[in-house]
């Protein structure tokens, strides 16, 4: 290590007990997530129809059409008609449904829009377990378990990130169990799609990210960084906008203890490699098509022109925009979102953490930079995404592309804004540690929640809590028997009360902990 390498006051190396409660709520979110890939009926997370028959596209050896020009197979259309018309005793297997429903249907697929790389690993998935001789539900189960496996680590990250930028075991527990706040998430994870291993490698970008804010220049740190981040937009366009997030933060780490000349070298090469890595489909996009990401939509949503004596209007947009945003972060579940954890709850847990957020993340001090840096993830994503969603509004008179979930691949960021605000917000001592035992608390119940009202809707006919009828049901159509889904709930209910505890019990273990190593 060179001199201009030497690293900040960097967080204390985690005690044993620290480490065994982030195993735990990691653990604990991992069977968090099956709960949800068993509780949610297949095909009904959003798009998930079309990403599984990308998969089965790929998995056959059908080549990756252009966007706009693949078709759902008859076979994924026969499925979902016996979903809804037989027991699942009577459902065919994949093979059977691929013989009696061969070809594409009429209804396009519009995952072509995107990079194949999720569905190359869907497709890699389906062959290992066999998928032709599998009942097509529990080839879905498959394919969203691999899922899960990807986002399990989503707590530790958030974990790791925010004990690096404050230094506070029990914050980072906070951070970790906060990935719990939004049913919403767990919902897109544990279902098959290209969201899910997104989240995971931008997770670990934005880890890494904090790791140089916080003091680690290292060349090697760099590097993993650019290369995690052309992973990242080899899976989706919703990685695109953290290769500007991870610009800033190459060429603002380290100012003091790097020139400007040496952050600026930095910089370019983060963006080479990362470049040399993921860029290719993008630069195919605009050779082939004339713009970065074509629109899968085209066929399904073509332009309309306003009725006359209609016009956009701003009140419209940011009315549609606000609601359906909103809803559709914290938790509205469903193919079609319809159904929802209540707009009154959204909203006021959106205002609730915006404005903690907004007031206290960014006051003057020695982590400022380090807020501003991290604030531009989430900030381009918003950008983009209202961009897209007002050209939509304008060309087809429909506000579409409002999707929360679409703003997920910085939720590591904002938990650790979030800790930032809340550790400037609440005076240390004593009221903290409650602070922190009550957000302990009521982050896993807002998802708790969420778990209860789809778990309502989608098997108990909405009517809660549930009944022998809605147990009967499940019987009849859900993916395993019904008390192998007790079981896993029970685990995880275990798992968030013992992680409060170790929480309430933070100062404790500290005070009798000796003093303890650095680490970079």
């Amino acid at each position: 290590m060179t001199a201009h390498e030497t690293t900040t006051p960097a967080p204390l190396r985690a005690a044993r007990w620290e480490r065994v409660a982030i195993a735990v709520i990691t653990a604990t979110f991992g069977l968090w997530l099956v709960a949800w890939a068993f509780i949610v009926p297949a095909f009904e997370a959003p798009d998930e129809t079309a990403h599984v028959d990308a998969a089965v596209h790929l998995a056959l050896g059908d080549p990756w059409a252009d966007p706009g020009e693949l078709f759902v197979t008859n076979a994924v259309q026969a499925a979902k008609v016996e979903q809804a018309t037989k027991p699942s005793d009577e459902w065919s297997t994949v093979s059977a449904l691929l013989q009696d429903a061969p070809g594409p249907s009429a209804t396009v697929n519009q995952m072509t829009q995107h990079p194949p790389t999720a569905y190359l690993a869907g497709a890699a998935v389906l062959r290992a377990v066999d998928y032709g001789d599998l009942r097509w539900d529990h080839a879905v189960v498959a394919l969203r378990l691999a899922d899960v496996l990807a986002v399990t680590a989503l707590p530790l990250l958030a974990w790791a990130s925010v004990r690096r930028v404050t230094r506070s075991p029990r914050a980072a527990l906070v951070g970790g169990l906060a990935v719990f706040a939004t049913p919403e998430l767990a919902s897109i994870a544990s279902s098959f799609s290209n969201d899910a291993p997104v989240l995971l490698v931008a997770g670990v970008v934005v880890w890494l990210a904090t790791r140089l804010l916080t003091g680690d220049t290292r060349w090697r740190t760099t590097i993993a960084l650019a290369v995690t981040l052309g992973a990242l937009v080899w899976i989706k366009g919703t990685g695109l906008p953290a290769v500007p997030f991870v610009a800033v933060v190459v060429l603002f780490a380290g100012a003091g203890l790097l020139t400007l000349r040496q952050r600026i070298v930095r910089t370019v090469v983060a963006m080479a490699v990362s470049g040399g890595i993921g860029a290719w489909w993008w630069l195919h996009n605009v050779v082939a098509y004339g713009r970065v990401q074509p629109n899968g939509y085209t066929a399904m949503r073509p332009p309309k022109d306003f009725p006359p004596g209609e016009e956009p209007t701003l009140g419209h947009f940011l009315d549609v925009s606000w609601g359906t945003l909103a809803r559709t972060f914290w938790g509205s579940f469903g193919g079609r979102a319809q159904v929802s954890m209540g707009d009154l709850l959204t909203a006021v847990l959106t205002v609730i953490a915006l404005v903690v957020l907004v007031g206290w993340a960014f006051r003057r001090g020695p982590d400022l930079r380090v807020a501003l840096c991290l604030a531009v993830f989430p900030a381009l994503l918003i950008g983009i995404q209202n961009r897209t969603s007002a050209h939509s509004y304008l060309t087809t008179t429909e506000v579409a592309a409002t999707q929360g979930r679409y703003y997920f691949p910085a939720i590591v960021c904002l938990i650790v804004l979030s800790a930032m605000a809340w550790r400037r917000l609440v005076p240390a001592g004593r009221t903290r540690r409650w602070a922190a035992v009550a957000l302990a608390v009521l982050l896993p119940a807002v998802g708790v929640y969420g778990f209860a009202v789809a778990s309502a809707w989608f098997w108990n006919a909405a009517v809660f809590p549930v009944t022998g009828r809605g147990l009967l049901r499940y019987s009849e159509i859900g993916p395993v028997p019904p008390a192998v889904l007790v079981v896993v709930v029970a685990l995880v209910a275990v798992g968030l009360v013992v992680s409060v505890v170790q929480v309430a019990r933070a100062d404790r273990h500290a005070a009798r902990l000796p003093a303890t190593v650095p680490v970079p």
